[in-house]
């Protein structure tokens, strides 16, 4: 078998000791065969035997968790070379992200710009903004409309008859179909003679439950509010 041999430095005055632990047990160690390479270390197999090896290289993180101090936790992931999201300080404006990357956001192709100020004026308290682009929200005038037939066009307006003897406002059933219930109108008879409002398979309401064709007077004014397909109400000065 192999000799050990232990040879002190004749030239140093200190001693090295080699001490075994405090145990009842026998260990035993078998030292490697030869020389190992520059910065290997002595390691064990865990069953005595000891060997030149080179030591672990850095480690790779997979994950750092983040507290900030208002309470949030969560985890950045990273990759072995470099983050997986980076962030420019330098980025302002609307952000965008691709799962490796945080970039700046185009108008028109990441988000939709706004197209311009809701009403009037651009900052302050809003005075003319509409909702659809047509009706002004708040108080809405009734403009006027000198049709003898209901059109889906007079909604909200003021039907305005002049210059006859007599004449007859006609609102039937499919020339309204396009007028939603809830739609008012508003009837002024400025002639000289009485005013009808009839059409057909229409039925005109009066609030003391007659129904029928109505009668407006001379200078007379009536309100109509469409409450079904078929059914408007009626009220107004000078209205039978």
């Amino acid at each position: 078998m192999s000799n050990i041999k232990l040879q002190g430095n004749a030239s140093g005055v200190g001693t090295t000791t080699l001490q075994s632990a405090n145990t009842a047990t026998s260990t035993t160690f078998t030292l490697p065969g030869a020389d190992g390479l520059s910065g290997q270390v002595l390691s064990t197999d865990g069953a005595g035997n000891l060997s030149f090896t080179s030591p672990a290289g850095a480690g790779t993180v997979t994950s750092v968790s983040v507290v900030s101090a208002n309470g949030f936790a969560g985890s950045v992931a990273t990759a072995t070379s470099t983050p997986a999201i980076t962030v420019s300080t330098s980025i302002t404006g609307v952000l965008k992200g691709n799962g490796t990357a945080i970039t700046a956001a185009s108008a028109g192709t990441d988000f939709v710009a706004p197209s311009g100020a809701l009403g009037t004026p651009s900052s302050g308290t809003l005075s003319n903004c509409t909702v659809d682009g047509t009706n002004n929200v708040g108080y809405i005038n009734a403009p006027q409309s000198t049709n003898t037939t209901v059109a889906a066009s007079d909604a909200g307006k003021h039907i305005y008859f002049t210059g006859y003897s007599t004449a007859t406002l006609t609102v039937n059933t499919n020339a309204t179909t396009a007028l939603p219930v809830g739609t008012v109108l508003l009837v002024v008879n400025n002639n000289s003679g009485n005013l009808t409002i009839s059409g057909a398979g229409v039925t005109f309401q009066l609030a003391n439950g007659a129904t029928g064709n109505r009668t407006v007077a001379t200078k007379g004014m009536a309100t109509l509010l469409k409450v079904a397909t078929d059914t408007w109400y009626v009220s107004g000065a000078g209205v039978t």
